[in-house]
C-alpha cells in the first residue's frame, strides 16, 4: 500500500507533462507483474494488475509526452492489457479476454512494436486454443508468425509452437510436425529482445518449447518411448521453483502431457502418478488452461482400453471433480 500511495503521489504531481520519476516507477511495476504472473495465483496479483493498468491508461488520457515517452507508455499499456486479457482467459471469461486482446493490439500498434504486435496475435491464438477453437487458434498463430518472420526474439518460435498445438488439436499431423521442426530451426537463430529481457509470459524458454512440442505430439495420440522421455524431461525442467522460467501452469501442463503420453502407452498407473500433483493443486491455482488439460486426460481415459479398470475409474471421477467455481480463483469477484 505504501508503494502504491507513493506512486500515486508522483503521478498526481506530474501535472500536464510526465516527469522523470513517473515512467521508471511504472516500468518497474510492469516488469514485476510480468515476472510474477506465471509464478503466483491470479488472486495475489489481480488488484495490482488492474490498478497499474488504470494508472497507465490515465497517463495516456491526461498527460503530454515526448515521442519516446509516448512510445514507452504505449508499450506498457500493451503489456498490461496483454496480462489482463490472459487473466480473463485464465478465468474462462473469453469475451473479456478477446476484448482486452484487441486493446493490447491497439496499443502495440500505436507503439509501433512488431514484437508486441506478433505477441498479441499469439495471445489471441492462446485464447482460442483453450476455448477448443483450434482453427481460429491456428489462424492467429500463423498471422503472428508471418508478421514476425524477420524478428529474432523468442516470440517467433512461440508462435510456431502455438501453430503446432492448434494443428495437432485439429488432427493435422503434417502441419503440426512441420511447425515443430521450424521452431527448432528458429531457436538456433534466436537473439533475445526487449520482451525476452522482461521474462515471465513474454519469453519462450527452452523448457516451454519442449512442453509445447510434447503437447502437440500427445494431442496427435503419440506415445512412444522417445516421446515419453521428452515428456518426463519437460516435467523435470519445470520442477525447480527457483528457476527464472518456472511457471506453475507450465509445470501442471507438462504433467498432464506426461499423463496423456503414458495413457497412449496403456500405462494407467503411470498416468495417475504423473497427474497426481496437478489434482492436488489448491483451488486458486486451478485456472482454465490447467482444468482443460486435466479434462483431456479424462477424455483419454474414457477411450482407453483400460477405462473399466478400478484405477482408471477412480481417476476419471477425481478429474471430474477437479474444476473449481470460477469465483474461487479470484476471491471477491462475482459472476
Amino acid at each position: 500500500m505504501a508503494v502504491r500511495r507513493a506512486r500515486k503521489y508522483l503521478l498526481d504531481n506530474d501535472q500536464l507533462r510526465v516527469g522523470d520519476a513517473s515512467l521508471p516507477l511504472l516500468q518497474d511495476e510492469v516488469a514485476r507483474l510480468v515476472r510474477d504472473y506465471p509464478r503466483r495465483s491470479l488472486g495475489e496479483i489481480w488488484e495490482d494488475l488492474l490498478n497499474t493498468h488504470d494508472e497507465v491508461l490515465h497517463l495516456i488520457d491526461t498527460r503530454r509526452f515526448t515521442p519516446s515517452q509516448l512510445r514507452d507508455t504505449n508499450v506498457m499499456a500493451a503489456v498490461l492489457s496483454f496480462l489482463v486479457a490472459k487473466a480473463f482467459n485464465d478465468l474462462e471469461d473469453r469475451d473479456q479476454a478477446r476484448t482486452m486482446s484487441l486493446v493490447a493490439a491497439a496499443f502495440a500498434k500505436d507503439a509501433e512494436h512488431p514484437g508486441l504486435i506478433a505477441m498479441v496475435n499469439g495471445l489471441q491464438s492462446l485464447i482460442e486454443y483453450w476455448a477448443d477453437r483450434p482453427t481460429d487458434a491456428f489462424f492467429y498463430a500463423k498471422k503472428g508468425a508471418d508478421s514476425a518472420a524477420n524478428l529474432r526474439g523468442t516470440v517467433t518460435p512461440w508462435l510456431l509452437g502455438l501453430q503446432a498445438r492448434a494443428a495437432a488439436r485439429m488432427g493435422d499431423e503434417e502441419n503440426a510436425l512441420q511447425a515443430i521442426a521450424q521452431a527448432v530451426e528458429l531457436r538456433e537463430r534466436v537473439v533475445p529482445d526487449d520482451l525476452d529481457e522482461l521474462g515471465g509470459l513474454l519469453t519462450y524458454s527452452h523448457a516451454k518449447q519442449l512442453y509445447y512440442t510434447v503437447e502437440a505430439e500427445a494431442l496427435l495420440g503419440h506415445g512412444n518411448e522417445a516421446l515419453t522421455r521428452q515428456a518426463e524431461e519437460a516435467v523435470h525442467k519445470f520442477s525447480d521453483e527457483e528457476a527464472p522460467d518456472w511457471a506453475f501452469g507450465d509445470l501442471a501442463g507438462a504433467r498432464c502431457n506426461l499423463s496423456l503420453v503414458r495413457l497412449h502407452n496403456g500405462d494407467v498407473e503411470g498416468a495417475a502418478e504423473a497427474i497426481r500433483p496437478v489434482l492436488d493443486l489448491t483451488t486458486p491455482f486451478r485456472n482454465n488452461g490447467i482444468v482443460v488439460s486435466t479434462l483431456r486426460v479424462r477424455d483419454a481415459l474414457l477411450h482407453s482400453p483400460a477405462r473399466t479398470a478400478v484405477a482408471a475409474r477412480s481417476l476419471q471421477e477425481e478429474i471430474a471433480a477437479f474444476p473449481p467455481q470460477r469465483t474461487a480463483l479470484l476471491p471477491g469477484r462475482s459472476g
